[in-house]
């Protein structure tokens, strides 16, 4: 029986884990190689090895709301988009609640995590640490790996031909952390994910030019929708079962149609070339506002890098460059385990649900976070880590081998069905449905027909309202009193932040007027009628 679970990682994921294995009577110890929690969300000045890495101008890409823990609301004070510094005090508030730095060894590496012998019989391990220069091996029932995929730097020099030459200085994004160093430069930055268009924009500031280059073309939206946060107007229940019902190109012409109406991608030469997969979007409201002035450029491909310059497919003109930035994405491992547990090839690995390893004999390894969904990853990796934890007691069973393995092999196929969106990166899922799958596996998911007979207010807002993660506390193990109110009030938490001036309303006259007038139509109708 699994009591014992280590966890390794004290980030977003390593929290959640944490807090699941508590709730569910289990002792976990988790492993964190800083001195503190947080992982990606702990800004520090320097690069660390086998951490991932934030630059000073970080804020959040999904809202508060969409971004909380689903017990554990932000304050209403706080920020609908949060820097870093808030975010991560978000994350102590969390800690602090639910008392789990008690749990967490830090600094603390995770050196080595294998099979005990009796595995096939016992499912447990042997994890090796090392603190402070001194290694230690304890034996553990279960192991939740929580590291992220933004650890291992993607820096594809050999499809840049002639960067050997380069006399300027070059670098991965996850080295960067202020813009002082662009000051009067001519910047370069490759690729235009999030992390492209930050740095472009924060570049832009001081730099004396700066250029971004993209290979396949990027749409671009605002953080906000007419006020409101973007993911709180687009992601819900009723959104996604409407999409699902569409065949893919009429879905893809609607997204970008919309996308379309902020401004036109064409004219700026921002249109994907994909038309049947979507990219995931970028979010930046600063990036449109610094092409139009000419601080951004933006660019294709880069054909070849010279000593002090660049040329840009069909673009016979050399571009002076200074610095180069590759905003090129990560590639992931997990050093601390050999490749006959979990192996990854072409950024992917064989992992049912992108959780559990399908080959082993007994289910009690675990990678939670590995995925990028639409929603946010607080969300996504709480619903794994409490699906996880009711597995490791034996409460909910997996399918057999032969059933993982054909529903991961079908994932990496990832062959459009013809309806809905398509997703073209490796880990790509709709948030919606996969949250609504992995919660249904412990009967977290609400059953909206239920809900409509007993409190048609609150299935109305489960449905037609933004997928915030209290909908997942409204039944099933884990269920919070709280849960319903919360989703009630979510639209005053978004509003409070931003109403921090009280203006007084004019009486509309006009609508005053339109009142009276109907009203007395009316008793004009009624008269006739009865005459």
């Amino acid at each position: 029986m699994v009591k014992r679970v280590a966890i390794v990682g004290a980030g977003v994921s390593g929290l959640s884990s944490i807090k699941c294995c508590l709730d569910e009577g289990l002792e976990p110890t988790c492993f964190e190689r800083s001195s503190d929690i947080g992982g990606l969300w702990q800004y520090t000045e320097y690069v660390e090895e086998g951490r991932a890495s934030l630059y000073e101008s970080v804020v959040t890409n999904s809202s508060k709301e969409m971004s909380c823990y689903s017990d554990f609301p932000f304050p209403e004070d706080f920020p609908n988009f949060l820097p870093h510094p808030l975010f991560l005090e978000y994350l102590k508030m969390y800690a602090d609640k639910f008392n789990l730095l008690k749990c967490i060894q830090f600094k603390t590496i995770v050196c080595n995590v294998k099979k005990c012998p009796d595995f096939s019989s016992s499912g447990q391990w042997e994890v090796t640490t090392e603190h402070e220069g001194k290694q230690e091996s304890t034996i553990f029932d279960a192991v939740m790996v929580c590291t992220g995929y933004l650890t291992d730097p993607f820096l594809p020099l050999d499809t840049i031909p002639g960067i050997s030459t380069f006399k300027g200085q070059y670098f991965h994004s996850r080295e960067y952390k202020h813009p002082d160093l662009f000051k009067n430069k001519r910047v370069l930055v490759i690729g235009m994910g999030n992390s492209g268009a930050d740095i472009a924009v924060d570049a832009s500031r001081v730099a004396k030019k700066v250029l971004l280059s993209t290979t396949r073309g990027a749409w671009l939206i605002n953080r906000l929708d007419h006020g409101c946060p973007s993911d709180i107007v687009f992601t819900s229940r009723f959104q996604s079962a409407f999409r699902d019902c569409l065949p893919t190109p009429v879905v893809n012409w609607l997204f970008a149609k919309k996308v379309n109406s902020w401004f036109d991608h064409e004219n700026y030469g921002l249109v994907p070339e994909s038309r049947t997969f979507i990219r995931e979007p970028v979010l930046n409201g600063e990036l449109l506002g610094c092409i139009n002035t000419g601080k951004v450029l933006i660019k294709a491909s880069v054909e070849t890098v010279k000593e002090n310059s660049v040329v840009f497919k069909n673009t016979p003109e050399e571009e002076p460059i200074d610095i180069i930035v590759f905003a090129t994405g990560y590639t992931f491992a997990f050093p601390f385990l050999d490749e006959s547990i979990v192996k990854v090839e072409n950024n992917q690995a064989s992992l049912y649900k992108y959780i559990f390893p399908t080959h082993l004999e007994k289910p009690t390894l675990a990678v939670i976070g590995l995925i990028r969904t639409s929603t946010s990853l607080v969300c996504t990796t709480e619903i794994q880590a409490r699906w996880v934890t009711r597995v490791l007691k034996g409460l909910t069973k997996l399918p057999s081998p032969e059933a993982m393995i054909e529903d991961v092999d079908k994932r990496k196929a990832n062959k459009p069905t013809g309806f809905g969106l398509h997703f073209d990166m490796p880990l790509q899922e709709d948030g919606v449905i996969y949250l609504d799958e992995i919660s249904s596996f412990i009967d977290a998911k609400p059953n909206l027909l239920s809900l409509l007979l007993v409190d048609p207010l609150l299935a109305f807002k489960v449905f037609f309202g933004p997928l915030t993660s209290y909908q997942y506390r409204l039944t099933g193990p884990g269920k919070w009193d709280g849960a319903r109110n919360a989703i009630l009030t979510q639209w005053d938490r978004i509003i409070k932040p931003t109403k921090t001036r009280i203006v007084q309303k004019r009486p509309d006259t006009f609508s005053y007027l339109l009142k009276v007038f109907s009203f007395l139509a009316l008793l004009v109708a009624v008269f006739l009628i009865f005459q």
